[in-house]
């Protein structure tokens, strides 16, 4: 079968193409422009890219090797309902689907169980951790992360083997679209607004997956929220419980998702717990997720109050005493500020400074009005700590001060090409 990616080289969909090579499809795929992942993607086997998403370059594709199935990313016909490829597929009458659905099929050719990691936050790194210990363990799982690490590709299948462990995102209610196995909520609140238009909405949808989960691992606080108390099949997880404390890993939320990883595990393996807590404590982290671009400069993809308050809650325990915590923090998308602006609150207690960018806009609503950083700010408890800034040369010039200092500075920005997270990347990396 021949499978064409359009996308390819986007962190949900390049992993699953190299997923799909291993399983024994034939992959072919498309981007806007080159990259260091398409890159690797093509030294990994996928040779077939074009940096060509029109109607005719699929069209020559088809013409040379016949296309059996177009996958796409779930924000394509959002953004894009007219999408060349998306009507070229129409027009010949090709399979065409998101992801989700080719992530069913090739585990159920392979007889593979679904462990899905959802959650509003933490789900990246718990699924990290999880595929961490796997590693360490010689534990034989196939994986998808959306996140770079260290210790192995972001998207893998291996033969042999009885899991698949993936992060099952609810953005345009994609894991609605799974009945895993095992399901680990890493915790609940409001998101996604253009999607869920109210709080219930959110939670029914969390409640819908569960309910067709076998089993599911969750908080307590979230099985509340959830009014899952009374649930059959979930495992409802203490934050209290005293083995937490034998986590070493910085930030309490990085703790949680660890501790989470930890029951997975024991799930699934028979390695002591003893020794899956003490390569918990060796996790190497993976890309932005306080990763350290340059001394003492770090990028985050916080970019939610729950995500800023985990962020803050790592950086409070690496900060060395006495050290300025400095935030440079870009809101993801003007729509969620609409719904966030009264939530940030408190979000950056502990940081000496805020600077404060315009928001990255992707997927807006073009009859919301867009809400200025000094809007924002003023929502905030204390307003005093943030001033309204630009991705310009005086923000670097404000940045190298602080480094100068010695200050610890975090950039928190959820966006993709041409974020805050790249733009500091082209900064720094000479």
């Amino acid at each position: 079968m021949h499978i064409y990616f359009s996308g390819i080289g986007g962190a949900g969909i390049g992993p699953l193409a190299e997923i799909a090579l291993a399983a024994g499809y034939e992959v072919s795929g498309s981007d806007k422009q080159n990259s260091s992942y398409i890159e690797h993607l093509r030294e990994s086997g996928i040779t077939d890219i074009y940096l060509d998403q029109s109607y005719n370059s699929i069209a020559q594709v088809h013409k040379k090797h016949p296309i059996d199935w177009l996958i796409y990313t779930s924000a394509l016909p959002l953004e894009q309902p007219n999408a060349p490829e998306l009507r070229f597929a129409t027009d010949e009458g090709i399979k065409q689907s998101k992801r989700d659905e080719l992530i069913n099929q090739i585990t159920k050719d392979n007889s593979l169980s679904l462990i899905a990691v959802a959650g509003t936050h933490g789900k990246t790194t718990t699924t990290a951790i999880i595929t961490w210990l796997c590693y360490q363990h010689q534990v034989s799982i196939s994986y998808l992360l959306p996140a770079k690490t260290s210790f192995g590709p972001m998207g893998r299948y291996q033969k042999g083997s009885h899991y698949f462990v993936f992060e099952a995102d609810e953005f345009d209610r994609n894991f609605l679209q799974f009945e895993p196995w095992l399901s680990v909520i890493t915790g609940v609140s409001w998101d996604h607004h253009e999607i869920f238009p109210s709080r219930e909405s959110y939670q029914q949808a969390f409640k819908e997956f569960i309910s067709q989960s076998e089993q599911t691992l969750i908080w307590q606080d979230d099985a509340l929220y959830l009014g899952l108390n009374t649930a059959k099949n979930l495992a409802i997880q203490d934050p209290a419980h005293p083995q937490l404390s034998k986590l070493k890993l910085k930030g309490l939320y990085n703790r949680l998702d660890g501790w989470l990883a930890l029951q997975t595990l024991l799930r699934i393996c028979d390695v002591p717990a003893t020794e899956l807590i003490e390569s918990i404590n060796l996790f190497p982290g993976l890309s932005r997720r306080m990763e350290e671009i340059v001394p003492g400069l770090y990028s985050d993809y916080a970019h939610t109050p729950e995500k800023i308050r985990a962020a803050m809650s790592v950086a409070k325990e690496m900060a060395k005493p006495k050290q300025a915590i400095v935030i440079i923090y870009e809101p993801l998308t003007n729509r969620r500020q609409h719904y966030m602006i009264n939530d940030y609150k408190d979000s950056f207690a502990g940081a000496a400074q805020v600077y404060w960018l315009p928001s990255y806009l992707a997927r807006e609503d073009p009859n919301q009005r867009i809400l200025a950083p000094a809007e924002l700010i003023s929502r905030l408890s204390d307003p005093t700590i943030a001033l309204p800034a630009t991705r310009n040369s005086d923000l670097k010039r404000t940045i190298d001060a602080h480094l100068n200092k010695g200050d610890m500075v975090i950039a928190m920005a959820g966006g993709g090409g041409g974020s805050l997270d790249d733009w500091l990347r082209e900064q720094y990396y000479v």
